[in-house]
């Protein structure tokens, strides 16, 4: 039986809508006083802790610098004195007591914070008793086993390891727990359920994903970045994933090179102290089956060494006829405490994606209009494939020093193999179709290092980071393409078995690009009052870049480099009341281009602006948290496909466009409504457009990118029914889009494509059959909903347009041990 539910959470159920208008008006409410705020947040502010064991005068040092109190003691005093760590949930005054307890000491609270003193009538002690308080998440952010929609704990942004509320800057996580309730299989599923992001899939697999109006190209693992293009990466698999965190908006501290658009940071499952098993296995609508295995625990009797693996593997059809796709996980990896302060994580991934698909998708008519074509259908041929494989290996060493400070050592390798042989439909006036065989390897070496921990300047607590790191990234495309068929196409009548495999002229195209990245960051955290933050931070990148290209038997090269170019980062945070913080935020942008003019030469990086205000509430003890929050982003120099392509050296040219403005709103919950109530909404407005355009003036004054939607709103919940139905649950969704639309020439003639808006809901029913199985049934599309997930950009340069996925059901089992 389920315990009963505590006063603390029958009060968090009955103030919900005190939490919904307090949020929306704290800006407009009387700040309470410095000390009413003061005792706010140190007796009823709980905050969550992972003090690990050992010297007691260290573990307060490192108690004092997670809760934000200072404590005045005297470390000669609590010599030899040890205890074995605290985890868990507490308010300050009360962490305080129980890491003391038994020690002969206590703390007496002053104006200044806290002093140390002994107690008297309590002889101390060398060793303490085991505290463990239960809490809801751990302090390093870990998902995996809250049943959390939110995390506690997130340093994309800026390195430094804070809260969302702590975060000045749009913040998102996928936790684990929504990534099974929505029965999550990889990254686009991810991206999907976030707010403020969409993805598109120009034709079979190729993978893009936008924030605010911008293409998304900085993806990161445990912190490391790697180079991602969905053409030639495979989509992660989730399976070997604790959570996925996202930051929106630029985030050239962690990151340097990168878009202005949203990071995302996938996080990988650790080893367990605990053994820990599941099995699950799924079935679902067109031969959909897939199951996972995972098994964790210690591979020693003090649990200083523990391992985890991960086997995954899927097979599955599509509601696109002829379109089937295996994928293979196999993942493994390994933590050893090599002592008290210092642990080591190494580990290695396999992913194999065998996709039989197309070039191509969905055609439209030459000028734009829909041809009504059934959802199933498929215009390429069976002996088509576009197979993608992810390698990886990585390590990281901690070491935890003194009074909180650390040292972290990481590194990755990851090698990324694509091979496609496809075909696609073109429409410029009169069918034709085109076809290639291209192979493209990426190899990306990553090497980082980073030293934080707080420091005191008058009298106040303070937190730094620094940070060096090397990226080399190798990758080559590699193949060639040609016309199949001028005549004889009908689309409405369709045969995959039409056409013989072809042979193209695998040395027509061979492009290698090399870049080297080598960066050194510094951030600060300030605490100059008990309500005001501030974060400053900077940043300098050297970057090199070499390109050499060959083009039916034409052959260039270009290359640039950029040395110490500066990033900077500032933020602000000021807390309103023990609930509502305010913040702002700026940082530069910086992402270098490998397009090319008509001349062959590599356009100069995009430089520009990110700026962002907001406001953020965190309720609950941080297991419900809110957002809002004002963007506005500003880039120069951004290339773009030029309309003219005579003369052009390579197989594409492109010019400067000037200056691209995007500006917008978000909002987002996520969290727990209630103990049973699980919440994760966002909505999202963007307005991005060309300012100034030297290649095209007449685009100034429009929309930057008509393709992506202006209003973009996301849904997910889920509810534990209580009581004689306690062992079910429900939830649910909903994704609405505003429309989109491509407008311009083909062939001399105006074309216009379009999808109206629309929303998509799904469903999820489980049932807790007993206390180690657990099923589930989840509905996508539950209204079948007949629309286009992703348009294209052009009727004439290919049917690539892609049907949005049927009403589809998908059945999983889940066994733990």
């Amino acid at each position: 039986m389920r315990q009963p539910i505590s006063l603390r959470a029958a009060a968090r159920a009955r103030s919900l809508s005190a939490v919904l208008i307090a949020f929306l008006a704290s800006a407009c409410l009387p700040y309470p006083g410095s000390d009413a705020h003061a005792q706010g947040r140190t007796d009823s502010a709980a905050q969550h802790y992972d003090i690990p064991p050992g010297p007691l005068a260290e573990a307060l040092s490192r108690y004092a610098q997670q809760s934000g109190a200072a404590i005045v003691m005297d470390a000669a005093d609590l010599q030899g004195l040890r205890t074995p760590g605290l985890t868990g949930t507490h308010g300050v005054e009360e962490g305080f007591r129980l890491l003391l307890q038994g020690s002969g000491f206590a703390v007496t609270r002053t104006s200044a914070g806290y002093l140390l003193r002994k107690a008297p009538g309590m002889p101390p002690v060398t060793a303490l008793p085991s505290i463990t308080v239960q809490a809801s998440a751990p302090l390093d952010g870990t998902t995996e086993g809250t049943g959390s929609y939110t995390t506690h704990s997130m340093g994309t942004a800026t390195g430094l390891a804070l809260s969302m509320r702590e975060t000045p800057q749009s913040l998102s996580v996928i936790s684990r727990q929504r990534m099974d309730d929505q029965a999550m299989v990889n990254i686009e599923d991810a991206v999907e359920g976030t707010p403020g992001i969409v993805m598109q899939k120009a034709g079979g697999e190729r993978v893009t994903f936008y924030a605010r109006g911008f293409w998304i190209r900085n993806l990161t693992y445990d912190g490391l970045p790697s180079y991602y293009d969905g053409d030639t990466v495979a989509s992660p698999d989730l399976a070997m994933y604790d959570r996925v965190e996202i930051v929106r908006g630029a985030t050239g501290l962690t990151t340097g090179a990168g878009t202005p658009s949203a990071a995302i940071n996938m996080v990988r499952k650790k080893p367990t102290h605990d053994f820990q098993m599941s099995v699950t296995g799924s079935v679902g609508r067109w031969n959909n089956f897939r199951s996972d295995v995972d098994v964790s625990g210690p591979l020693n009797a003090q649990a200083s060494v523990r391992g985890r693996a991960v086997v995954g593997y899927q097979n599955k059809d599509s509601f696109v006829d002829v379109v089937n796709n295996e994928s293979t996980l196999l993942y493994a990896t390994l933590a050893a405490d090599l002592g008290p302060r210092t642990l080591l994580t190494v580990g290695g991934a396999l992913q194999r994606d065998n996709n039989r698909n197309t070039w191509g998708g969905v055609p439209w008519a030459a000028d734009g209009s829909d041809l009504h074509l059934p959802r199933n259908s498929y215009f390429g041929y069976d002996w088509e494939f576009w197979d993608k494989e992810n390698k990886e290996l990585f390590a990281d060493l901690e070491h935890r020093l003194a009074n909180g400070w650390k040292i972290r050592v990481g590194a990755s390798k990851r090698w990324s193999r694509m091979e496609y042989l496809g075909t696609h439909l073109l429409n410029y006036g009169t069918w034709s179709q085109a076809g290639a065989h291209y192979a493209a390897p990426i190899d990306t070496a990553n090497y980082a290092l980073q030293v934080s921990g707080p420091f005191t300047l008058l009298g106040r607590r303070h937190e730094l980071i620094w940070g060096a790191n090397l990226q080399k990234t190798h990758r080559m495309l590699a193949g060639g393409q040609g016309t199949l068929l001028t005549s004889g196409i009908d689309v409405h009548n369709w045969r995959p078995d039409s056409l013989p495999k072809p042979d193209f002229d695998l040395q027509m195209l061979r492009n290698e690009y090399r870049h080297e990245q080598r960066s050194t960051f510094l951030a600060t955290r300030w605490n100059p009052a008990d309500r005001l933050k501030l974060i400053l931070g900077a940043r300098l990148d050297w970057y090199d870049y070499d390109a050499r290209t060959r083009w039916m038997g034409t052959t260039s090269a270009a290359d640039y480099q950029v040395t110490r170019h500066p990033t900077y980062y500032a933020g602000v945070i000021y807390d309103l009341d023990a609930w509502h913080s305010a913040y702002a935020s700026y940082t530069d942008i910086f992402e270098p281009q490998s397009e090319r003019t008509l001349s062959g030469d590599l356009i100069d990086p995009i430089v520009g602006e990110n700026y962002e205000v907001g406001i953020k509430g965190e309720y609950f003890e941080g297991t419900l948290n809110t957002s809002l929050a004002l963007f506005r982003i500003l880039q120069k120099n951004r290339a773009a496909l030029l309309a003219d392509q005579a003369g052009c050296p390579a197989n594409s040219c492109y010019g400067p466009t000037g200056k691209v403005r995007s500006q917008g709103i978000e909002a987002e919950v996520s969290g727990e409504l209630t103990r049973q109530w699980r919440v994760a909404a966002g909505y999202t407005w963007t307005d991005a457009e060309y300012v100034r355009n030297d290649a095209d003036p007449g685009l100034e004054g429009q929309r930057f990118d008509t393709a992506f939607p202006q209003h973009l709103f996301k849904l997910s919940t889920l509810y534990r029914l209580s009581g004689e139905w306690e062992r079910w649950r429900v939830g649910g969704g909903v994704q609405w889009q505003s429309g989109t639309y491509m407008a311009g020439l083909n062939a001399g003639q105006p074309f216009r494509i379009e999808q109206k808006a629309y929303a998509v809901a799904n469903l999820l029913v489980g049932f807790q059959a007993s206390s180690n199985l657990d099923l589930q049934l989840n509905v996508s599309n539950l209204f079948d909903k007949r629309y286009y997930h992703s348009l294209g950009s052009h009727p004439g340069w290919g049917g690539v347009a892609r049907y949005g996925t049927p009403r589809n059901f998908l059945l999983t089992a889940r066994y733990t041990f």
